[in-house]
């Protein structure tokens, strides 16, 4: 069975639309962080806060692609858009897990509505 995925990320969440012949599905999946901040580089006694809180972002942020890929890996093709870097981010981590043949598309897109990312998904569709 042919499965067709998009989706749309940022660092906060990803919704993943899944085409199938049996229809299609739409799933949330959230990183469960704040917005990361980014400090000056002030070598005044904060710093390894801020480096302890850098590992944090990069640990839970990591953790969260791990869940995305964990729900996209049987994928036939893969679009992906989103408003900032985590699109990037994660085909980065796709094609070096062996996925770079399936990503059909990356496009820089603001917000999106479910129904909004579903529809984007069906229209790459047929223009395949």
């Amino acid at each position: 069975m042919k499965k067709d995925i998009g989706l749309w990320i940022d660092h906060r969440k990803a919704v993943v639309v899944i085409v199938s012949d049996n229809g299609e599905e739409v799933r949330e999946i959230t990183s469960h962080m704040e917005k990361h901040v980014r400090y000056s580089n002030d070598t005044s006694e904060g710093g390894s806060s801020e480096d302890m809180r850098d590992r944090q972002f990069e640990n839970r942020l990591n953790s969260f692609y791990d869940s995305v890929v964990a729900v996209i890996r049987d994928g036939d093709t893969v679009q992906i858009f989103g408003p900032g870097e985590a699109k990037g981010e994660l085909k980065k981590r796709l094609e070096g897990a062996g996925f770079k043949g399936h990503i059909l598309a990356i496009e820089t897109v603001d917000k999106m509505t479910d129904r909004q990312i579903a529809a984007k998904v069906r229209e790459h569709l047929r223009k395949k």
